[in-house]
C-alpha cells in the first residue's frame, strides 16, 4: 500500500492551515509590506523543490512554495478585509 498521496494531501492541508494565520498576523504587524517575505519564501522553497531527489519532499516543498505565492495575494485581500471591519486593525499602524 502506498500512503504517499494521502500524506502529501494531509501535509498540504496543514501547510495551507499554517499560512492562513501567517497572512493575518503578517498584515496586522507589518501591513502589506510583508508581501516580499512571502515572495522570497516562495522562490526559496520553489528552487529547493527542484533540487530535492525525493518526489515526496519535492511535492511538499512545491506546495509550500505556491502557498507562499498565494500568500502574497492574500495579504492584499487581508488589508481589504481589515478596512471592511472583518478583522481588527493594528492601532499602531496607519492604513
Amino acid at each position: 500500500m502506498n500512503w504517499n498521496g494521502i500524506l502529501i494531501g494531509a501535509i498540504s492541508f496543514l501547510i495551507i492551515g499554517i499560512y492562513h494565520p501567517l497572512v493575518i498576523k503578517g498584515e496586522y504587524y507589518c501591513g502589506v509590506k510583508i508581501w516580499w517575505a512571502f515572495l522570497v519564501a516562495g522562490i526559496v522553497f520553489g528552487f529547493w523543490a527542484c533540487y530535492v531527489n525525493s518526489l515526496f519532499w519535492s511535492a511538499i516543498l512545491g506546495v509550500t512554495a505556491f502557498s507562499s505565492f498565494w500568500g502574497i495575494l492574500e495579504v492584499f485581500h487581508q488589508r481589504k478585509r481589515v478596512l471592511k471591519g472583518w478583522f481588527p486593525k493594528n492601532p499602531k499602524r496607519k492604513y
